[in-house]
């Protein structure tokens, strides 16, 4: 059917009302009502503000060629099927452009909140010192922190397709709202960022690879644990993460997050690429007691155990628990010991401080600090945490204290970064006396 002039102006309105539309998606900086600490690093801003605008300019582009075609004599000579197909493909652009802009107004919205707004613009520096390797191994991707219902963190890393397409210009990092605010924020947070440097790594498709040949050498009883080794490595390598930068806060975040009802903490998935719970904390202590060694590792596993033993599984879940346990040392040796190219061939251990973040230094920090939040603003927030959770962990910090004293520092964080002239990544971070 030949397209007839009222169904070409039936488009033409739709077509123009998207336009109408889509002028009303104003600059986040001309909408967003909220105080300077609070607000995105410049470079976010710039990031996220450049890819908007650009493909608002796109699809405004393409929807007044798709206008111009309507009138033209190949537009008048189509289909009314024709017209109707090229409409619908450029309103599913619109939507995936409107979803671009949800996507990045969802992240920004709580910077308005009284106190949380603030503490936000605190989280950002952390993600970002949680991203920072000494020395630079990579080009670090602007990041943005918001808070959502529910338990869980996520993260949508940097250079990843958008809905639409296109790659995010920012890493955006959603933080479960009831975790503000506790130590077990730390653990969250830098789980999420673990993710991102990950991919700025490259690292796990060599993980892959390594621990495929672990697999492949393997007695058949141990094949099936190398094999879940394999398939859990992204969570892993995010929860390994955590624990070289904020110590024992990870594995606490941790076991808070994953405190499930028994069925949940057992529930072995071999399709799920996130470790059960119960494994997960082991792993985690395990990490920990690897990297730091302490006898505080050993405690913590014991607690997990106490509090889900195994006595009672079937023997088809033991079997495989079992098979975990024999191998977590050697797998977490072969994981702090991969060499990673984007480190020059160092292993993966390497790229942290360790030094300054054992226990006993930590320790050292807080006895000296005199727990007063101006020398704890001096370390960098990721060390500036993992003294916080050591002294928690310690039973030196009542969690009141705790909450009290990361406010401080959040806003802190979030004032110095709204000061400086420069984004927080870029200014070095004091290190402790």
């Amino acid at each position: 059917m030949t397209l007839s002039p009222f169904a070409a102006s039936t488009l033409a309105l739709e077509t123009r009302g998207l336009l109408t539309r889509l002028a009303r998606l104003q600059p986040f900086a001309l909408v967003m009502p909220m105080v300077g600490a609070a607000r995105v690093s410049a470079e976010a801003s710039a990031a996220i503000e450049r890819y908007l605008r650009r493909h608002r300019r796109e699809l405004r582009t393409q929807v007044r060629a798709f206008l111009a075609w309507l009138q033209s004599a190949q537009g008048r000579g189509s289909t009314a099927v024709e017209a109707q197909r090229r409409f619908s493909f450029l309103k599913l652009r619109f939507n995936a452009t409107i979803t671009q802009f949800d996507i990045f107004s969802d992240a920004l919205a709580g910077r308005a909140e009284i106190g949380n707004g603030v503490w936000l613009g605190g989280l950002d520096a952390a993600a970002e010192d949680a991203l920072a390797l000494q020395p630079s191994r990579y080009e670090m991707p602007p990041v943005v922190t918001y808070l959502d219902r529910g338990h869980g963190a996520a993260i949508r890393r940097a250079r990843t397709r958008l809905p639409g397409g296109g790659d995010n210009p920012v890493a955006v990092v959603r933080l479960p709202r009831e975790r503000m605010i506790g130590s077990g924020i730390a653990s969250s947070l830098v789980h999420e960022t673990g993710h991102q440097a990950a991919a700025l790594l490259d690292l796990l498709p060599s993980l892959r690879e390594e621990l495929s040949a672990r697999r492949r050498w393997s007695s058949s009883e141990e094949s099936i644990a190398w094999h879940l080794w394999e398939r859990w490595i992204s969570e892993i390598a995010a929860d390994f993460w955590a624990v070289a930068k904020v110590g024992v806060s990870a594995t606490q975040g941790l076991m808070n997050v994953v405190s499930l009802p028994r069925a949940f903490v057992f529930r072995i998935d071999r399709e799920d690429p996130h470790p059960f719970p119960w494994i997960r904390v082991m792993l985690s202590a395990a990490a920990g007691d690897l990297l730091y060694a302490d006898p505080q590792w050993n405690l913590l596993a014991a607690l997990w155990r106490s509090f889900y033993p195994t006595t009672s599984l079937d023997p088809g879940r033991l079997a495989i628990v079992n098979a975990l346990e024999r191998t977590m040392p050697e797998f977490l040796r072969t994981l702090a010991g991969h060499r990673v190219a984007a480190l020059g061939g160092l292993p993966l251990a390497q790229a942290f401080d360790l030094a300054e973040r054992r226990p006993e230094r930590l320790r050292q920090i807080w006895r000296t600090s005199g727990r007063s939040v101006n020398t704890l603003q001096s370390l960098s927030p990721t060390l500036a945490f993992a003294v916080i959770g050591q002294a928690k962990q310690d039973r030196r910090l009542s969690p009141e204290r705790e909450s009290s004293l990361l406010a401080q520092l959040l806003t802190r964080w979030g004032l110095r970064r709204a000061l400086a002239d420069q984004p927080a990544r870029r200014t070095p971070c004091a290190r402790a006396a």
